[in-house]
């Protein structure tokens, strides 16, 4: 079997440190799929508009490709210490490196790059090669009463998030009209504290920094805040 994907996703993540660890939890996130030719076709979407919401199927790439499966890993939900199998898990590293992802899609857009797809909610890195789109259908895909094992919610949502004088000056003189939602962005992003799960070990570490577009977003953790103390640019 040979998988031709048919476009690439362009998202604000351009690290792996700080995707969410499932599609939903961070709604500001904003991207789109650039389709390649010949499946940036309009009437290939025809009909998509009665549906809010696209299952997006696509490869893990960078590492994840070269590094091979695992039989069991080590879940962020548990903290990174306990082990599960490979497919009682969400993990990258898989016989396959596939991934599905449920996304909210905007409609379609003519840009500079040709015909893509707009999509909210992603939880995948920039660059992700997709393999395929499907219709979100509720009454077969949401199943409410399924048991969700270990996948707990997450607990730190809605956890305060302040940005100090500095960062907010860089934010608005970067965004001065809030088209792109860079405050929010990052709100929602590390409100769902984006640390591994072992970091409770390591309590005296309280810096940190992730990539969201060209932006470096240095943060601190204290007494069960987070402050954004600084946006750098590449």
């Amino acid at each position: 079997m040979r998988f031709e994907p048919i476009g690439i996703l362009r998202s604000p993540y351009t690290d792996k440190f700080g995707i969410p660890r499932q599609p939903g939890l961070v709604t500001a996130a904003e991207g789109r799929i650039e389709l390649f030719p010949p499946y940036a076709r309009r009437e290939a979407f025809k009909g998509l508009e009665g549906f809010s919401h696209v299952w997006v199927i696509f490869l893990f790439h960078q590492d994840c490709v070269t590094a091979g499966w695992r039989p069991t890993v080590r879940p962020p939900r548990l903290g990174g210490r306990e082990s599960v199998g490979v497919f009682a898990s969400r993990a990258p590293y898989r016989p396959n490196p596939i991934g599905i992802s449920a996304v909210e899609h905007l409609g379609l857009i003519d840009g500079k790059r040709g015909l893509s797809l707009r999509i909210r909610g992603m939880d995948m890195l920039d660059g992700t090669p997709v393999l395929d789109i499907k219709p979100y259908v509720p009454y077969a895909d949401a199943l409410p009463q399924a048991a969700s094992g270990f996948a707990t919610p997450p607990e730190m949502t809605g956890v305060d998030v302040e940005f100090s004088a500095a960062a907010m000056q860089r934010l608005r003189a970067l965004d001065p009209a809030g088209e792109r939602g860079l405050v929010e962005l990052i709100k929602q992003v590390l409100a769902q504290d984006p640390r591994p799960g072992y970091m409770d070990r390591y309590p005296q570490r309280t810096d940190f920094g992730l990539s969201l577009y060209e932006l470096n977003i240095r943060w601190r953790l204290k007494d069960g805040r987070i402050e954004v103390t600084r946006v750098e640019t590449d």
